[in-house]
């Protein structure tokens, strides 16, 4: 994956002060102190001149990660919504269970976008195509970012009584504003159908660079300080902490690196040589591939999240029917 054996060779063009040689010149030069040899000066700077080249990890050449990525992520995410929608293992009992299919509907959402913007296919979309699997890409994962945060924030609640009221208002307000979120790289997107598509200076760049760090870095950190500082205090339990924060390791670099990008791009952060530079560029193709590999890990991370909630749940369901049912025994007698 990726392509580093074709390095593009710098053309360079000689100016007015770096100007050719000829013979006749060369014998007729003279030396003048006055000239202070500003040609060879500006030779010695070609090497300056050359664009720093770095390896492009998600090119043509990673369609089939892509792909695979994608068709797992539908397959994942459409058989655990499946699970929860008509359920299987007495999955049932999983607390919160519409609010926790919101994610599998988002990890499948975010799995269908995957090949409009993967290398190689995306040049044969058209633009309309194009803004939308940008714009599904991203609201689909803000919207799983913020389902986890209040589903951490709401869960015992929605474990007690499933309140029709509270989970339409959350869906509604959850995917409202997901999808508010995501149109500032929506419409900052170019007609190229390209990840690198996503960075630039403008201001809609910079905005979205923004609300990728906010969601993806600064809301899990956030939950977690209130957990451990309400531990703390004594003030209750503070946020539910349970498998699913794991989605947040595979965006919480997508929103570190793609922040400092921004930084480095609007020159508040300079980078002193190309090989900085090339470890960002490399640094931001792996995040955009973790982030990428979620739409797989998602529909797991719920699976085996229901399953434990539901194995948890059985012994105290099971234990009042088997005490009715040794009272109906008992009356029969």
């Amino acid at each position: 994956m990726g392509n580093c054996l074709y390095p593009v060779q710098p053309s360079i063009s000689m100016d007015k002060n770096i100007s050719p040689f000829p013979l006749e010149d060369f014998l007729n030069y003279s030396y003048d102190e006055n000239n202070s040899y500003q040609s060879l000066e500006d030779y010695s700077t070609l090497d300056s001149a050359v664009p720093c080249r770095s390896c492009t990890l998600l090119d043509e050449s990673s369609l089939p990660f892509f792909i695979l990525a994608s068709a797992l992520g539908v397959l994942a995410s459409v058989a655990v919504l499946f699970a929860l929608l008509r359920p299987l293992f007495h999955w049932q009992l999983c607390p919160g269970r519409p609010i926790l299919a919101q994610l599998a509907v988002g990890s499948a959402l975010f799995s269908i976008a995957v090949p409009i913007l993967a290398p190689g296919l995306n040049s044969v979309h058209s633009t309309v195509l194009c803004y939308l699997g940008s714009w599904i890409w991203y609201s689909s994962a803000f919207a799983q970012a913020l389902v986890i945060g209040s589903y951490a924030c709401l869960g015992p609640k929605l474990g007690a009584s499933q309140i029709p009221a509270l989970t339409l208002g959350l869906t509604v307000g959850l995917w409202g504003v997901a999808g508010l979120l995501g149109l500032p790289i929506t419409l900052a997107s170019d007609i190229f159908c390209s990840l690198v598509s996503r960075r630039g200076l403008g201001i809609l760049q910079s905005v979205h660079a923004v609300i990728c760090f906010a969601i993806f870095t600064l809301l899990p950190l956030c939950l977690l300080g209130v957990k451990v500082l309400k531990k703390a205090l004594g003030r209750g339990p503070g946020p539910w902490l349970n498998i699913l924060w794991i989605w947040f390791i595979f965006w919480w670099p997508h929103g570190v690196v793609l922040g400092f990008d921004a930084l480095v791009r609007s020159r508040v952060l300079l980078l002193p040589t190309c090989l900085a530079q090339q470890i960002l560029d490399l640094m931001l193709h792996l995040a955009e591939a973790m982030a990428i590999v979620h739409c797989v890990a998602a529909p797991l991370l719920l699976a085996l999240y229901c399953h434990q909630a539901t194995r948890t749940s059985l012994p105290s369901v099971s234990l009042p029917a088997r005490g009715s049912h040794l009272n109906a025994l008992g009356s029969k007698c």
